[in-house]
C-alpha cells in the first residue's frame, strides 16, 4: 500500500553558521525592577567596600559550589547612572575591577534580593567588563538599595 504523507524536508544544519546576536538594550538603574534579569547596563562605580569572610561553617566558597580551599572575595560596590544608584555585589575576579571612579558595563546582570532590598548581581552567564569614562553625573538621591520589598503572596 503506497503512503500519502509528503516527504520530510530536513532542515538547514546550524552547524557551521554564525548565530547572530542580538544587540544589547541598554536600562536605566531606575528601571530595575525585583526577580528580573537580562539587563545590561552603563554605571560608574562610587565605592567598592570589601565585605569580610566568616570563618566558621561552611566557607562562601563552598556555598557557591566552587571546589578546592580557597575562599570567595566579595565587595559590596555602590554602583549608578542619571537616574539612581544600586548595590552591586562583585564576587571573585570582579572585586578587581570595581574601582571608585570606573565606568563599567555590566552584561546579563540579574537582581537579586537581600534581606528585602534590591542587590545587582552578575553571575557566570554575564559580563563586567571596564569602558571609557561615561559623561553623565550619578543621581545620589535615588538609592534603590534603599527600598524595603515585601513579599505578598495573593489568594485567589
Amino acid at each position: 500500500m503506497a503512503s500519502t504523507a509528503a516527504p520530510q524536508q530536513k532542515q538547514p544544519a546550524t552547524g557551521g553558521a554564525s548565530v547572530s546576536k542580538r544587540k544589547p538594550v541598554f536600562v536605566k538603574v531606575d528601571h530595575l525592577k525585583p526577580g528580573t534579569s537580562g539587563h545590561t547596563l552603563t554605571v560608574k562605580v562610587l565605592s567598592a567596600n570589601a565585605v569580610p569572610q566568616q570563618k566558621k561553617g561552611r566557607s562562601n566558597s563552598q556555598l557557591l559550589g566552587k571546589g578546592g580551599g580557597g575562599q570567595a572575595r566579595i565587595a559590596e560596590c555602590l554602583v549608578g547612572d542619571e537616574t539612581g544608584t544600586i548595590l552591586f555585589t562583585a564576587r571573585n575576579e570582579q572585586v578587581d575591577l570595581m574601582k571608585p571612579d570606573t565606568t563599567v558595563i555590566l552584561r546579563n546582570a540579574k537582581i537579586d534580593m537581600f534581606k528585602g532590598s534590591m542587590r545587582l548581581a552578575v553571575d557566570k552567564w554575564g559580563r563586567v567588563e571596564v569602558t571609557e569614562p561615561a559623561k553623565f553625573v550619578v543621581k545620589e538621591d535615588n538609592n534603590l538599595s534603599l527600598v524595603e520589598y515585601e513579599l505578598v503572596s495573593v489568594e485567589e
